[in-house]
């Protein structure tokens, strides 16, 4: 994280997945890939893995959720979590800067980058390059997951479904190259070892050199990863995967008010990179990530999965960093002048860790006449951060424009914080089937929570203990075959401990844990030339604020103060007629605050939320093998300051993107290409408000796009 400074209704709705073809589903977590199933299109006809129900498709699953496939990804050109906000309506970014790593807000929610990330359903710590050249698909589960998360923001969470090995040969070179010279070649290959023991193993490799439109944004990125897959014996099933990736370019500071006036996006250079210094380096991530996963049959219904998981992140981040104007005495934009403050921050060698134990115990048994699907289990993981001091000092002024050079101001002299975070949850899932059309989905996890922090130098240690139950209750009804609707209430929880600093009267102290709820009603529909997806959302997440006049030691003390209150409407769909499809996702979102002992804040909005959003895509697939898709993105406007008195308009842009598909030599071969924000629009695409700055990030400029997919 960069340091704090010294200091109209339109209908929205439609998306993102691609074309008429779908790929793979890969297997579902804890289940021995036996067989090779493909689902064309029918996107609700997968199911959900991070979830928790099995196999369940999520057209007949109570909650809301998008899967996205890697034939998917690679239509859209999205290889990194970057590019998760192309993907469904409901996923906002939320200083999502490239070079560095991705941060989104999922139904108005900033997502927790160490709580609300998942890998094969296994925590991971999203602080660094998430790279999908290793990734079968992914998942978003919308909404409050405290039966999934012990600990997590209430916007949902994002789970990256790794490719595992098949018992089919297949090797596939694919080559790419985008404006302004990015070229990568990557190579996935698959080779089963022996048919009795099902054993296979399957090898990702990826080289990529990156020349993004933005100028002085140079760097390169690698990924090498390997799966395992062996049956040990009747009943066992053993496999294995390791990643190894490394990430090296700058990263790229965003734009800013000028002296609290919002410039025009017509009038920025969206290609200009304030990171441009003779001494800037690139921000370095250092990833590796290995798991193990046994899984041990007990019978027709019955077993038992246990997953070893650990991820070692080493990361270099540095920039000349951009904020405030001191020429003004103004610390919340740049200057009017277009003149801004540059700082020289390092932050070299920090280290996180996450470890964490699994075992899941799932089945299904009849009891009183009534059939349960059931799932129980324990989840323990370690997360440290291990951060060293900082440097962060003020170099000189600069210019909005990139064109003034200043000194470098290389001294470590700020402290970090380190923090330690375990967890042992226990869960309990049931779905019970009351009549032929008529369900009830159970669940409760509860969950001990560890953790300390304290400052590289040894200041402001905190440290505290705290048990949380997150329960969640649904009813599902079939209304008929192709239609389900369904009601859910459910609970997620964060927590909060009191800054131990001698202001606060309640320094070190823990706070009561934050309690989100939400309450959800949906409808779905299956059908075979498509399906969609409607719900309705109201979530209640707590606020802490900080009460007195904190002038003092002894005269402030920190406080639950009232809630964030996100009610709305979100829905997806497909549909199909001939070689017709038409895909998308919208949603309508009214956020405010409410509740607040501070009048004053209450009806405000969020900064940086937008309030109705939509991805549509239109796509005609000829017999030859050849589809073309047209893809629209709308967000309305969103507020950029939190006392709501500036507002940033809505943008649309428009994408457009072809595949030809051939066999040729005994060969498949897939040629893509794409252009994105093809009318070059220029906009600004979020407003990001961090460290009571508020930054502004551009619409990427029209960029062209091309792949070359053999199967070798």
């Amino acid at each position: 994280m960069r340091p704090a400074p010294a200091m109209r209704w339109t209908p929205v709705a439609f998306v993102c997945a691609v074309g008429t073809l779908a790929g793979p589903v890969g297997a579902q977590e804890g289940v021995p890939p036996v067989a090779e199933v493909e689902v064309q299109g029918r996107p609700l006809a997968r199911p959900v893995g991070v979830a928790g129900f099995g196999d369940v498709p999520l057209a007949r699953t109570p909650l809301q959720a998008t899967v996205v496939t890697s034939a998917q990804l690679a239509d859209l050109g999205v290889d990194s979590v970057a590019g998760l906000s192309a993907l469904d309506a409901s996923v906002g970014d939320a200083y999502n800067a490239p070079g560095y790593w991705g941060s989104f807000r999922v139904r108005g929610f900033l997502l927790d980058p160490r709580a609300n990330y998942r890998r094969d359903g296994m925590p991971i710590n999203a602080e660094t390059a998430l790279l999908f050249n290793n990734v079968e698909r992914v998942e978003l589960l919308k909404g409050t997951s405290g039966i999934q998360a012990g600990v997590s923001a209430p916007g949902g969470l994002v789970n990256l479904v790794v490719k595992r090995p098949r018992m089919t040969a297949q090797r596939t070179l694919t080559a790419g190259w985008s404006e302004n010279g990015t070229a990568s070649l990557a190579l996935d290959w698959n080779q089963p070892l022996d048919e009795a023991t099902q054993s296979a193993v399957r090898f990702n490799l990826l080289s990529e050199r990156l020349r993004p439109e933005v100028r002085d944004a140079q760097g390169h990125r690698h990924q090498i990863a390997l799966a395992g897959q062996t049956r040990l014996t009747a009943v066992d099933w053993l496999e294995a995967e390791l990643e190894v990736s490394r990430q090296v370019q700058p990263s790229v500071p965003g734009f800013s008010l000028l002296g609290g006036r919002l410039p025009s996006a017509q009038d920025v250079d969206p290609r200009v990179s304030l990171n441009n210094q003779r001494w800037s380096q690139p921000v370095v991530f250092d990833g590796q990530v290995a798991s193990l996963r046994w899984t041990h049959e007990l019978g027709e219904s019955w077993r038992s999965v246990a997953q070893l998981m650990g991820q070692h992140l080493r990361t270099d981040d540095q920039a000349a960093f951009p904020l405030g104007c001191s020429n003004e005495n103004n610390y919340a934009s740049y200057c009017s002048d277009g003149h801004v403050d540059l700082y020289d921050f390092r932050s070299l060698g920090e280290r996180r860790t996450t470890t964490a134990a699994a075992w899941t115990l799932e089945g299904e048994a009849v009891w009183a006449g009534l059939r349960h699907q059931l799932s129980t289990g324990v989840l323990w993981s370690d997360y440290r951060a291990r951060l060293g001091p900082q440097g962060y000092e003020w170099a000189g002024v600069g210019s909005v424009d990139g064109s003034i050079q200043v000194d470098p101001a290389p001294t470590p002299s700020y402290a970090n914080v380190d923090r330690t975070e375990r967890s042992t949850e226990v869960h309990l899932r049931d779905v019970v089937s009351l009549t032929a059309n008529t369900q009830l989905w159970l669940g409760v996890r509860h969950t001990w929570l560890d953790r300390a922090s304290v400052n590289t130098d040894g200041s402001e240690a905190v440290a505290y203990r705290q048990a949380v139950t997150t329960p969640w209750v649904a009813v599902s009804y079939a209304l008929a075959p192709q239609w389900v609707a369904y009601a859910s209430w459910g609970q997620g929880v964060e927590t909060s401990v009191v800054p131990n600093q001698p202001a606060y009267a309640n320094a070190g102290q823990p706070l009561a844990a934050l309690k989100s709820r939400q309450t959800e009603l949906g409808l779905k529909f299956d059908g075979t030339t498509g399906g969609w997806s409607l719900g309705v959302f109201d979530i209640h997440q707590p606020k802490t604020a900080d009460a007195g006049t904190c002038a003092g030691a002894g005269t402030c003390q920190r406080v639950v103060d009232g809630e964030a209150h996100h009610l709305g409407l979100e829905g997806t769909g497909e549909v199909r007629w001939g070689a017709w499809s038409l895909q998308g996702s919208a949603m309508w979102l009214r956020a405010r605050r409410q509740g607040s002992a501070t009048a004053s804040l209450n009806g405000l909005v969020p900064e940086n939320v937008a309030e109705r959003a939509l991805r549509a895509q239109l796509g005609y697939q000829w017999a030859s093998g050849w589809a073309v898709q047209a893809l629209v993105s709308h967000e309305g406007s969103r507020m950029v300051l939190p006392d709501n008195s500036l507002r940033l308009p809505s943008w649309t842009t428009l994408g457009l993107a072809t595949r030809y598909t051939l066999r040729t030599s005994g060969h498949d071969l897939t040629l893509r290409a794409g252009v994105d924000n093809a009318a070059d629009r220029r906009a600004w695409k979020e407003s990001p408000y961090q460290y009571e700055h508020t930054y502004l990030y551009p619409l990427a400029p029209r960029t062209f796009r091309i792949s070359v997919q053999m199967g070798l």
